[in-house]
């Protein structure tokens, strides 16, 4: 008997392995033949040990050539109607989207995820309202949505993207891999106190507000360390960066395949971004591991922390905010900082183990089959 296939299809191999690697794993031990459709970065054969198939396609994540986007959709079109897959999971704005409408037009079964709106998507203009179009074509014909906030579905209720009796089902973000994450020893003060930014390094992920208060913390307290892990989205950070490692307090590692090492140093996770987050997945990742966070007070960010317990959270866009809120964790012992992380860990394990994620996932799939 031939296996049933099911399509996932979403932005890179890095994300997907990274975030995904549960779901493709049972899907496969389940019998399935999962085939994964994305642009093919980093962690390739992790993913293939899994026991699933690659198909390469350019997503251009950030590009906004109609043309080139046709195109995408047309190379979704093709797969579908060659792999005939029972069911294609999508994540990711542009597999949602054009992978979306593409399934409508094989009338193939599917499960967007929203994994956060995007900057088009949030922020009002021609461009919010091109995408909003795009997004509700693309879920138009969604056997049910998966949301990562609650912010998210009201945003596509209030804008009616969604059609009638749509079902839609809340899930804590892309949940966290506990296996993969264990909980760590925290680490002891000695000379100095290590904070750490893990993000793009782009404006609104708050590297702006991250290097401001840097410079004020470090102007008051020379025993501090500002770790910056992330890609380079905007060149002009690129010599921002390298000019602000002189100054002592900062260190930028660049992009990490392994983070495991940066959590180990870090006394404190900071994530004072203001981008359109489905769920954080660094803040989830850090609290797995029992580290404090300080963030933001928005979708996405608000909903890892307990403030007070696990992190502190502050306002958005405020870098006295963000400053009040290091110098507080400063005048913490190291006793009260490490429960800190742990109570992280207690709330991850509680609300946010991954496989509540793949079990949702499975109960759909098994609904759209029988």
């Amino acid at each position: 008997m031939q296996k049933q296939k099911v399509i996932i299809m979403a932005n890179d191999s890095t994300y997907t392995y990274n975030l995904r690697n549960e779901i493709i794993e049972r899907l496969v031990a389940d019998g399935y033949e999962v085939i994964v459709v994305c642009q093919l970065l980093l962690l390739q054969d992790e993913l293939k040990a899994l026991g699933c198939r690659l198909i390469n396609i350019e997503t251009n994540r950030h590009g906004t050539n109609p043309l080139s986007d046709l195109g995408l959709l047309l190379k979704f079109r093709k797969i579908l109607m060659e792999e005939k897959p029972a069911v294609a999971l999508t994540y990711n704005i542009k597999p949602n989207a054009y992978g979306g409408i593409a399934c409508r037009m094989t009338k193939t079964p599917y499960l967007p995820n929203i994994t956060g709106l995007g900057t088009a998507v949030e922020y009002p203009g021609i461009m919010q309202k091109i995408s909003i179009k795009l997004y509700k074509a693309g879920v138009a014909r969604a056997d049910c949505i998966f949301f990562q906030n609650k912010e998210n579905r009201q945003f596509f209720e209030e804008h009616n993207m969604l059609r009638k009796r749509c079902k839609t089902r809340l899930i804590p973000g892309s949940g966290v891999s506990l296996r993969m994450h264990k909980a760590m020893e925290y680490p002891e003060d000695g000379n100095k106190i290590n904070f750490l930014f893990i993000a793009r390094v782009m404006r609104e992920k708050g590297i702006d507000l991250y290097l401001g208060a840097a410079k004020r913390i470090y102007e008051k307290h020379k025993n501090v360390m500002f770790h910056i892990c992330g890609q380079c989205d905007d060149e002009k950070y690129i010599g921002l960066l390298k000019k602000a490692e002189k100054s002592g307090y900062i260190a930028y590692h660049g992009e990490q395949k392994d983070m495991v090492p940066f959590f180990k140093m870090a006394h404190c996770i900071v994530h004072p971004s203001y981008y359109p987050e489905g769920m954080s997945n660094v803040l989830l990742e850090a609290a797995a591991h029992c580290r404090p966070i300080i963030a933001t007070d928005r979708a996405g960010c608000r909903e890892t922390i307990d403030d007070n317990k696990s992190g502190f959270i502050i306002p958005i866009k405020s870098e006295d905010s963000l400053v009040e809120a290091l110098e507080k964790f400063l005048s913490m012992t190291c006793e009260q900082r490490r429960d800190m992380g742990l109570a992280g860990r207690a709330k991850i394990e509680q609300e946010f183990d991954r496989q509540i994620i793949v079990k949702a996932y499975l109960e759909e799939i098994e609904r759209i089959m029988h």
